[in-house]
């Protein structure tokens, strides 16, 4: 469809109460490139020319540094996958909002996602987005008090204040969105392995520098750990150790990071946080007992301008592009 060939042709941008029943899953409706892959392989089985297992650790080998990673907009660009999964997950949940949403405002939407994509935290919250987006659009499918007027930048600007405000006027709750959403992508990835995978990509260098690294290497991401290791075996050619990956329901990210430097084979490494969200780094420069931690935001990832000039005058936090990456992974 044409939002997927928006997405085929665009440069990359610069820079989820108990769950209720949804309705059927729709079929996939979108065609993305095809991209090259093998068929999975039965767990603990290694396929034909299948992913790379992680190279020996430097605290192996007598190294001394440890890397907690962020993944998407540090490693993958998976804001393609995640906008296309946000409509599908939109029109199962709200269908009556998009009974007047056709191919042209999807496209729009998809459009729009890109732009926004820096202030998903969590990634249930891009159904929120989709559904606003259309709100502003159609006023007669409008239920919030904040659609009226209002602009993208606005949204960039003030999504922290939105946010508890669309979930309450929609009467939303947070776990039955994340258990939609990881539905639909887990009905995406199994009825269109290729497809889903094709929707993401991993920036340049970045799964060579993983590949290559001796150091000790955690993600601690708020995507679900299942979509990131299937990204990290399928894109990124990496059998990544799942125990190593700290996804979304093991806690913030401060949490994970003290976890991590109390662990009794973590003592004496130099620890390093790579991330692309200001906002988290700031959280954990509230912390005391994180002051270990030397901090990293990355030029290429899913943060704007502004918020890049706002942390190179932060002490604390260092910015790093793509080539510095690579170097600092060892």
């Amino acid at each position: 469809m044409a939002a997927v060939a928006l997405l085929a042709a665009r440069p990359a941008p610069a820079p989820g109460g108990p769950a209720r029943k949804a309705g059927p899953l729709p079929a996939a409706g979108w065609r993305v490139r095809p991209h090259s892959l093998r068929s999975v392989p039965p767990p603990g089985v290694a396929g034909r020319g299948g992913a790379r297992a992680a190279r020996p650790t430097r605290a192996a080998m007598g190294g001394c540094d440890l890397f907690a990673l962020d993944f998407d907009g540090v490693f993958c660009d998976s804001c393609g996958e995640s906008s296309l999964s946000a409509v599908k997950a939109a029109k199962v949940r709200w269908p009556w909002v998009f009974e007047r949403v056709d191919a042209a405002m999807e496209e729009w939407i998809v459009e729009r996602m890109h732009t926004l994509r820096p202030v998903i935290e969590t990634g249930y919250e891009n159904l929120l987005l989709v559904r606003l987006l259309v709100e502003i659009q159609i006023p007669s499918v409008r239920k919030s008090s904040v659609a009226d007027g209002l602009s993208i930048q606005e949204i960039l600007e003030n999504w922290s204040k939105l946010l508890p405000t669309l979930m309450d006027e929609w009467q939303e709750d947070r776990e039955s969105l994340v258990d939609l959403f990881g539905r639909v992508r887990d009905d995406w990835l199994e009825n269109d392995l290729s497809g889903w995978i094709g929707a993401n990509r991993f920036y340049p260098g970045t799964a060579d520098a993983l590949k290559l690294s001796n150091s000790e290497l955690y993600i601690v991401t708020t995507k679900q750990s299942r979509f990131a290791g299937a990204l990290l075996k399928e894109l990124a050619g990496v059998d990544f150790p799942s125990e190593r990956i700290y996804g979304l329901g093991t806690g913030p990210k401060v949490k994970v990071l003290q976890r991590l430097q109390e662990m009794p084979q973590h003592q004496g490494l130099t620890l390093h946080f790579i991330e692309d969200r200001l906002a988290t780094l700031k959280n954990v420069i509230k912390e005391p007992a994180l002051d270990k931690w030397n901090l990293y935001l990355v030029k290429w990832g899913y943060n704007t301008q502004k918020e890049r000039e706002e942390a190179g005058a932060i002490s604390r936090i260092q910015l790093i592009d793509l080539p510095d990456f690579s170097k600092q992974l060892k």
